[in-house]
């Protein structure tokens, strides 16, 4: 039951994973990869070249969850670390920015208004699919599937204006005077953000909302007036 005491020694196998699901920002497939039928290496490597392709993850609770056990997983196949990614965790958003009554993703993605998760029989579609039962597994990746999407859309249409430590998209394409969150050019001036070295440019992003600030100095700010 809740909060047992589980010895080294109780462990009759390792926890491993069972299956994962990907898909690249705003394009329509899905990459779903699972023990069956791939096979648990050729899964492990395919999350590999996944991780190893992306400058950035979007994932809900996947720092803690999801990423670490990927590693893990590398780590036991002697296979190297993917290249560096920009971890975007929207569960830590949610936390942090908000007050839903539940952080769970199908809560809040229910309470925004952008779907549901896809309904199952509970853990037991775990144990179904490893005894080997193919209608589990085919109900397995629809689950999957679907929580990919519906993270898609609760980054794109909810979150992304609110994430403090979005990594920078003109950093990554080598794009100037865009949207840091979504790369859009179609920004506002929206007066401006003082800073002990002077005043910056502050900008809307017309399409995800998000507020930006210049990275160039509007105008110098002279510290030895204001300390008299």
């Amino acid at each position: 039951m809740w909060k047992q005491d589980i010895y080294p020694s109780q462990v009759i196998e390792p926890s491993s994973i069972l299956c994962f699901t990907a898909k690249w920002l705003g394009e329509p497939e899905v990459e779903w990869r699972g023990r069956k039928p791939d096979g648990h290496k050729r899964m492990i490597r395919w999350a590999w070249k996944l991780l190893n392709e992306a400058d950035a993850v979007v994932h809900y609770n996947g720092k803690r969850f999801d990423v670490p056990r990927l590693q893990r997983e590398f780590l036991k196949l002697d296979m190297s670390p993917p290249a560096p990614f920009a971890q975007i965790d929207l569960l830590a958003t949610a936390r942090r920015k908000f007050s839903f009554d539940s952080n769970k993703l199908e809560r809040v993605a229910d309470e925004l208004g952008i779907g549901r998760k896809e309904e199952h029989e509970g853990f037991r579609l775990w144990i179904k699919c490893l005894d080997g039962d193919v209608n589990a597994w085919e109900r397995m990746r629809r689950y999957n599937v679907k929580d990919v999407k519906l993270t898609e859309r609760l980054y794109v249409e909810k979150l992304r204006p609110w994430i403090s430590s979005h990594p920078s998209y003109g950093a990554h394409s080598g794009t100037d005077d865009c949207c840091t969150k979504c790369g859009s050019t179609r920004l506002t001036r929206r007066g401006f953000s003082p800073k002990r070295t002077g005043r910056y440019q502050r900008y809307v992003c017309k399409d995800c909302r998000s507020w930006n600030v210049s990275t160039k100095r509007h105008d110098s700010t002279n510290i030895a007036e204001l300390a008299i």
